[in-house]
């Protein structure tokens, strides 16, 4: 009796029409049943089919250039192989490629396209947005914010696999990824507070909610080595050059250099631009006499400013790609992941402008 993983068919190398090549070409140049080949790119090959008969399939895909058809498959399945992405602001973000690319580029590795709306930030636009993937049928959508806030759940959303990236929603109802900001707090501090830094203040931000968990986690780094930061060496300007550039010349400017923060910790990269700018007019070296901190590794920025900014990254493409994958597990189960917040760790990025304390 023939079975799935059975020798069948010819050795032709070639498709047969000399177009898209088929499954059944596949099975040819493998020497096995179609079946075998479905069993495959199915992913019901464990039980059915001998690790070698599956990678001799696996090879003879690859040198015909074989893909299994999407549209066939979620035909089968009824499902369409495709994944809605809703965002606020991507035109405008500089982070928004990492994002968008994280979750491409695993939805991709799954068989799956992303079906991408920008909304401008406008609720009415979202929920159009949200009513017009769950007309075309997605397998589920991802809303995605480019700056970490709570957020009204577009309307809608309820209706199929939801998960959002780089936000909360208001009513804790759908599980989400964002950066773990109080870790990357901590961590900043504990980048000054090794080098020997225990005159730290911090630059830059409000009252958002990155703010509010990077301040809480710098305080918990030093209150661990019991420093307690002066009230005023907390300075909120906002998050721009403009901003940096005004705090730093608050605390720097006209104070004697025994009496001086000798790190600063910036709410942002921008902010940290500021404050090398202020430095430098004021003829502070860095890292020689200070040293300096960012957050978000801005691309283009951070590594080209002088001298190279330290700074803890923001996980951009890791929240693309396991909002991705939170999707594409409920979309295989038919389950929503519970609606709960998966924080992703913010690593540091070590260039120059970090240096020992100075001894004065």
């Amino acid at each position: 009796m023939r079975t799935a993983d059975g020798m069948g068919g010819g050795t032709d190398r070639n498709t047969g029409g000399g177009g898209r090549p088929t499954s059944r070409d596949v099975a040819r140049l493998a020497g096995v049943s179609h079946t075998a080949v479905s069993f495959v790119f199915n992913g019901r090959a464990e039980g059915n089919l001998s690790p070698a008969t599956q990678e001799r399939i696996r090879q003879a895909a690859a040198q015909l250039g074989y893909r299994p058809d999407p549209v066939a498959r979620g035909l089968r399945r009824r499902r369409t192989a495709v994944i809605g992405l809703v965002t606020d602001e991507i035109a405008s973000s500089p982070f928004a490629g990492r994002l968008l690319r994280g979750a491409m580029e695993t939805a991709w590795d799954s068989d799956h396209l992303v079906l991408t709306i920008d909304s401008g930030g406008d609720p009415a636009k979202e929920d159009a947005a949200v009513a017009e993937l769950l007309d075309r049928r997605v397998d589920g959508i991802i809303y995605a914010a480019m700056s970490l806030r709570r957020v009204r759940v577009p309307e809608g959303l309820h209706r199929t696999h939801s998960v959002l990236a780089n936000c909360l929603p208001e009513d804790d109802s759908l599980p989400s990824v964002v950066p773990a900001e109080r870790a990357g707090g901590r961590t900043a501090a504990r980048l000054l507070l090794e080098a020997g830094h225990q005159r730290i203040a911090l630059v830059g931000g409000q009252d958002d909610i990155a703010s509010v968990e990077r301040l809480r986690g710098f305080r918990d780094a030093l209150r661990a080595e019991g420093i307690t930061v002066p009230k005023e060496w907390v300075v909120r300007t906002g998050g721009e050059i403009t901003s940096g550039y005004e705090g730093a010349t608050r605390l720097l400017e006209g104070t004697e250099p025994h009496r001086r923060p000798t790190g600063i910790f910036c709410y942002n990269d921008r902010v940290a631009a500021g404050v090398l700018h202020a430095a430098t007019r004021l003829g502070i070296a860095v890292p020689g006499d200070l040293s300096v901190v960012g957050y978000d590794d801005q691309e283009h920025m951070a590594a080209y400013l002088t001298p190279a900014l330290t700074t803890v990254a923001l996980p951009h493409r890791e929240m693309g790609e396991t909002a991705a994958r939170l999707m594409l597990d409920a979309i295989d189960t038919g389950r929503t992941p519970p609606a709960t917040v998966r924080r992703l760790a913010c690593p540091v990025v070590s260039r120059a402008s970090v240096g020992p304390a100075p001894t004065r």
